[in-house]
């Protein structure tokens, strides 16, 4: 799996990229490549107040249904509404077009906490 450098990672394989005070989230390939052909996606509300590892949204793949969580604290600025019409991008371009929510963050620290590209790649590679 190529993960992008300049991303962070969570352990529930979600991307974070920093955009001043907020993030941009999605799953990573590795989850849209394990999940399979994606069918269905919830969002949440713009507005809605995530706790830090808050589920935020599910996806349903063909093999499973799986919980997205929130790798920081802070409040939906944006979802990505054309994803729920669209699934299938999650699969083709899950660090572009496939961004699921856009936070902006409460506790800019927790950001930092997140994993590097190749503290991810070392998880990922352990679990297999």
């Amino acid at each position: 799996m190529n993960n992008p450098q300049e991303l962070k990672y969570s352990a529930t394989h979600e991307w974070i990229r920093r955009e001043d005070d907020s993030v941009v989230i999605g799953i990573t390939d590795h989850a849209q490549d394990e999940l399979g052909d994606i069918v269905y996606i919830e969002l949440p509300e713009v507005g809605r107040i995530l706790a830090k590892e808050d589920i935020f949204g599910t996806v349903e793949s063909v093999k499973a249904v799986s919980d997205l969580y929130s790798p920081v604290s802070g409040e939906v600025i944006e979802a990505n509404s054309p994803l729920t019409d669209k699934t299938e991008t999650l699969n083709t371009d899950a660090f572009g077009e496939g961004w699921l929510i856009k936070v902006k963050m409460n506790t800019p620290t927790e950001f930092d906490e997140l994993l590097s590209a190749d503290d991810y790649d070392k998880q990922i590679s352990e679990q297999e």
